[in-house]
């Protein structure tokens, strides 16, 4: 997945070769539905958003300006259309008091994560990662599975550099505290 690769087709699909438009949407379906899957949480939803996405970047394509990479503008769009449609609903989730994320290190929940065996430590991870908001979700997953530097997450999501950097502290904190919390009922 070049970029230039991208540029390439891109210019094909802008001359009317509009059929090589699929060689877009074949490369980054799967990302897409992942990031919106992330946010939404229902797979029907995510699944109609995704084709929502792909149609919005196919009639805003003359506008993308290469100031990106072409999966950064993607994935804007993709989040875009992921939060219109969550903000349409009214979402229950759990808060972590700040007070508690503040009282854990990294160093307490690495020496008890030590404790437990791989399978173990991922299961308490998926676990801590299931209370966090959707948007948290999304930015970790933007980060750590996508692999979008905290520019690009600045891209898609609208924030400043400076606030993908607070934002991501504050959820890796809150994910510490949650699995500190977890690890202290299992051995209790």
């Amino acid at each position: 997945m070049s970029q230039n690769d991208d540029i390439k087709i891109i210019g094909s699909i802008l001359e009317g070769n509009t059929a090589n438009y699929s060689v877009l949407v074949d490369r980054y379906k799967d990302m897409v539905f992942s990031l919106i899957l992330k946010v939404i949480r229902n797979r029907e939803e995510a699944e109609e958003a995704a084709q929502d996405t792909f149609l919005k970047a196919f009639h805003a394509l003359h506008g993308f300006k290469h100031e990106a990479r072409f999966s950064t503008w993607l994935f804007r769009i993709a989040y875009n259309t992921a939060v219109s449609r969550t903000r349409k609903k009214s979402i229950i989730t759990q808060a972590i008091d700040e007070r508690m994320v503040e009282n854990y290190s990294t160093d307490e929940i690495r020496e008890s994560t030590g404790l437990l065996d791989e399978q173990q430590q991922i299961e308490l991870m998926n676990a801590a990662l299931k209370t966090l908001q959707k948007d948290e979700q999304m930015l970790i997953n933007l980060f750590y599975q996508h692999q979008q530097s905290v520019e690009e997450i600045g891209m898609i999501t609208g924030l400043s550099v400076s606030n993908v950097k607070v934002k991501l502290h504050r959820i890796r904190k809150k994910l510490y505290a949650n699995m500190a919390e977890r690890m202290q009922l299992k051995f209790a």
